[in-house]
């Protein structure tokens, strides 16, 4: 059906007449009595009762200015950045309209919102920003997000926060949420919705929880800022209706915001996954409490092709039809574009685009999308393309909530400068609308209610030129009242044991399981690999799990950090370890780890060093809660992870139950289903993290194999400094860290004194201290070319001097030295061309430039030297392990100095782990 625009009232008549050209002051007043078929199609006359909806219902909504601050020689654009939610923008109003009439009385509800701030200059404007409408499930309140006008002169810490407040129909009163300005002001706080039973989620910038941790890790208290270090973090947080018992529940490292509560009581929201590089915004789902918290959809999802154009898409705000379905509006990547594409995306059993779930029994992943445009029986066809678009363009959309197919569209009609005067693009034909030369109208988003069961549309509100309706709702009661989910019990749900230490659990079924295939298959799989009689511990490709946990980055009043504090790549930021753990013969892992903290694991070998690579999402966890993981994934893989409904069964399908594991110890007798780390957690409790690579057999059965060698590689077994906090894993609690940086724990594994002395006569045999071969002076003080052109003394570089000469030497590309008269030079080699001759010097005129002898001067060049370490991680630092284990270097250093050097390169290699190192 093509679009027209319709008019309800005591009844709806239509009109074949054409539209005449108009001005724009013309076109405001007609739009509220004319009904233009698009392409002049005749409609049939139908009277009807009023819509009872319609009359009783208040309409809602905000309009903006489209300049924020205006100015004669550079005005200031609105922008919407999806990574910047807290942006203000002045110049917002928040209306309520008695009903859906075009000419029903509306009034502006925050016009005296911050009197008390206007001065007494009588042209003084109230330039607020308001956002984020969201209604009660009964329709008699709704909450939005509001911030005060600039402080003129103030800092930008100092400038208003972000609050929510709440509107309430009874007495038409709009109240801040929060009663105390000192907690008001302590954070943003934007996204509000109401539970079922009353609460309200939101997101903030207030931290709460992540800062008291910040305290008991002894770190200073603040606000962090996100992985780009752009703005401060925004998490999912709970607060009651009065503003009280505010919690966190998310602690994502970039933001966490748009929490939407869905039909069933769950929340969906949205999560910018940065974490060593930035993976999107993401679609998640958890409980109200914070449980349960995974990927829903999207990872593999950000390029679309879109009317033949690719795009890149964010999936940003999502809504709920009252059919289930989600409703995203999607939007261009221009942050001064305000038109928007509605989808519709199918959650239930898809976790991408093209990607189902493996429930989901579809198994063709090209020919069906999770993701289409929203389907409406007008022949609309919104996008966010620049180009003329008969259909105009859309900046939002809001479906009533009864089931009705209505929507509240904030619509700008396609509108076209023809010979100055402003026209309908459904007045022009198809090839004058085809004209390159055509002149888009500037936007004027009105508010429009579109029924799409009976094919009317009905302008709402009115807008004028440099203004656009932002959102709108109707404060109607819902025909789909969200369920209740109660929050989890201690000692029912949630662990009370784990409760109390403030701990969780991570429990992996087998890290051999990539995607539902068993990875160990070429060793026979992991049934032979769990039977201790057929695989011994030496030979088990995975030995142990290391966790993570991401260093909050402060603002810079709390501590300006430099690059090149973060060292070679800041891709990482700047990691703690959390600890290790063994992985059991199955591949499984059960481990106690902390609550309310991002984390991220990594599978070892019997050396420390990562296999694969690193995780891209951060884990957290509430306290008493256990995660329940199937596997691995493979960064490019497209399979379902993450989600634990949506992936295929475990290859590790556990124990038979009633008797020892095939051909193991009896001291662990699994039950149905167990695999070896529950087992082993359900007789000698939920294995805690340790500092060190420790391994004791539990497995074999001495009567049938023997017994594996027990390993330790400890920080115990240094000379040198051990990594900051390791001591605490002595008595372990949920904040210990480990914390290694460069000039304090890994310079002085070359600084330091390396003798091989005769045990008989303890003459000294030879000096291996790293820094005497690798230095570019010997012993007399005479220059020398360092050995392997690898320099690692502690003198500050010379090509950047917040570093150490040997890091700069280790992880960034350098030039061949060598002696020549006692003096350390860069070598000099002829350039060849590619069919091995030599260049020569020209002059401009492209002669042979000659030297005296009248011999042609080759062109030299030096010769690059490849750092031989890199921060993608020990195994790929492989030219500096092997060179470790060569006859010149074999047992230099010990295997607890090789495991730290492992695991400082794994995390990223950065210089600094921490943003408080002492500063001179």
């Amino acid at each position: 059906m093509k679009p027209f625009f319709g008019l309800k009232g005591l009844g709806r008549k239509t009109f074949d007449n054409k539209v005449l050209g108009y001005k724009a002051s013309i076109y405001q007043a007609l739009m509220a009595f004319l009904l233009v078929s698009g392409c002049n199609t005749d409609t049939a006359l139908k009277d009807e009762q009023p819509d009872p909806v319609l009359v009783e219902y208040p309409v809602v909504y905000i309009q903006r200015d489209l300049i924020t601050q205006p100015s004669d020689d550079n005005p200031e654009s609105a922008s919407f950045q999806s990574r910047n939610p807290s942006q203000f923008n002045p110049g917002a109003q928040l209306f309520v309209k008695r009903n859906a009439f075009t000419d029903s009385p509306v009034t502006n509800i925050t016009a005296e919102l911050f009197a008390d701030l206007i001065t007494e200059d009588p042209d003084t404007i109230q330039r607020i920003d308001i956002r984020d409408l969201s209604v009660s499930d009964d329709g008699q309140q709704f909450l939005v997000s509001i911030r005060a006008p600039e402080i003129a002169d103030a800092d930008e810490d100092e400038q208003p926060s972000w609050n929510i407040w709440r509107y309430q129909l009874s007495d038409q009163s709009l109240t801040r949420l929060i009663d105390s300005d000192t907690t008001a002001e302590q954070g943003d706080d934007l996204m509000a919705s109401f539970l079922p039973d009353g609460r309200i989620i939101f997101a903030s910038t207030r931290q709460r929880l992540s800062r008291a941790i910040l305290l008991d890790e002894g770190k200073p208290q603040y606000t962090a800022l996100d992985e780009s270090r752009d703005n401060e973090t925004f998490n999912i947080h709970l607060m009651n209706d009065d503003g009280s018992g505010i919690e966190q529940l998310t602690f994502n490292l970039s933001h966490d915001f748009y929490p939407l509560v869905l039909q069933d009581g769950q929340i969906l929201y949205s999560r910018w996954d940065d974490m060593g590089g930035d993976h999107g915004i993401n679609l998640y789902k958890m409980n109200p409490d914070g449980t349960e918290n995974e990927l829903m959809f999207g990872w593999h999802s950000h390029q679309m092709t879109l009317d033949e154009q690719d795009e890149q898409i964010e999936f940003v705000k999502p809504q709920q039809l009252p059919n289930g379905n989600i409703l995203m509006l999607l939007s261009s990547q221009d942050e001064m574009s305000y038109q928007k594409r509605p989808v519709t995306i199918n959650i239930d059993e898809y976790i991408d685009n093209q990607q189902a779930t493996a429930v989901s029994g579809k198994t063709d992943n090209t020919t069906n999308n999770a993701i289409s445009d929203l389907p409406l029986s007008f022949d609309f066809k919104f996008n966010f393309a620049d180009a003329l678009s008969p259909s105009g363009r859309l900046t939002h959309l809001y479906p009533l909530p009864d089931n009705s197919q209505r929507y509240l569209l904030s619509w700008d009609l396609c509108r076209v400068v023809v010979e100055e005067q402003i026209r309908a693009c459904g007045q022009l034909t198809d090839e004058q609308l085809l004209d390159q030369t055509l002149t888009l109208a500037d936007p004027l988003y009105e508010l429009w209610l579109l029924n799409d069961a009976d094919g009317t549309q009905q302008l709402v509100a009115n807008s004028e030129e440099g203004k656009v309706i932002t959102e709108a709702l109707v404060m109607q009661p819902s025909s789909q009242p969200k369920a209740f989910i109660a929050d989890q019990v201690v000692g029912n749900e949630l662990d009370p044991q784990l409760h109390q230490e403030l701990a969780a659990a991570i429990h992996i079924r087998s890290v051999y399981d990539f995607d539902g295939q068993d990875s160990s298959s070429n060793q026979g799989g992991i049934s032979r690999l769990s039977d201790p009689s057929l695989t011994p511990a030496s030979e088990l490709p995975a030995r142990f799990l290391k966790v993570v946990r991401g260093v909050p980055m402060p603002p810079d009043e709390v501590r300006d950090i430099a690059n090149t504090d973060f060292g070679r790549s800041r891709n990482q930021l700047m990691r703690e370890v959390i600890g290790y753990t063994p992985i059991q013969p199955d591949g499984s892992v059960k481990i106690k780890v902390p609550a309310n903290v991002p984390l991220a694991i990594s599978v070892l070998d019997s050396n420390g060093q990562r296999i694969g690579g690193r995780h891209s999402q951060w884990i957290s966890l509430q306290a008493g809660e256990t995660l329940q993981c199937m596997g691995c994934h493979t960064a490019n893989s497209q399979l379902p992870h993450g989600r634990y409904d949506a992936q295929a069964d475990s290859i590790n399908t556990g124990a038979i139950g009633g008797s020892a594991y095939p051909n193991a110890s009896s001291n662990i007798i699994p039950i149905q289903g167990q695999t070896m780390a529950q087992a082993d957690a359900m007789v000698n409790g939920i294995a805690e993290l340790s500092a060190s690579l420790r391994y004791d057999d539990i497995w074999t059965n001495p009567a049938i194999s023997a017994p594996n060698p027990s390993m330790n590689l400890s920080y115990e077994n240094l000379t040198t400094p051990a990594p900051n906090g390791s001591e605490c894993f002595n008595n372990w609690t949920p904040y210990c860290r480990i914390q290694i940086n460069y000039e304090e724990h890994i310079q002085p594994l070359w600084d330091l004194p390396r003798l091989a002395i005769d045990e008989d006569t303890l003459e000294v045999l030879a000096n291996n201290t790293c820094t005497v071969c690798h230095s570019n002076v010997d012993d007399n003080n005479l220059a020398q070319v360092p050995a392997g052109q690898l320099e690692l003394i502690a003198a500050p570089s010379i090509d950047q001097i917040a570093h150490l000469t040997s890091y700069r030497e280790l992880f960034f590309n350098d030039v061949e030295q060598e002696e020549v008269d006692g003096i350390v030079i860069d070598k000099l080699v002829e350039v060849l061309d590619a069919d091995g001759n030599v260049v020569y010097q020209l002059d401009a005129d492209g002669e042979l430039i000659l030297d005296a002898e009248g011999n042609p001067i080759p062109v030299l060049t030096t010769v690059n030297v490849p750092a031989i370490i890199s921060t993608n991680g020990a195994r790929a630092s492989s030219r500096f392990f092997n060179t470790m284990n060569d006859e010149t270097h074999q047992n230099m250093l010990t295997a607890d100095e090789l495991k730290l050097l492992s695991e400082w390169i794994d995390i990223g290699a950065q210089y600094y782990n921490t943003p408080f190192y002492a500063q001179d």
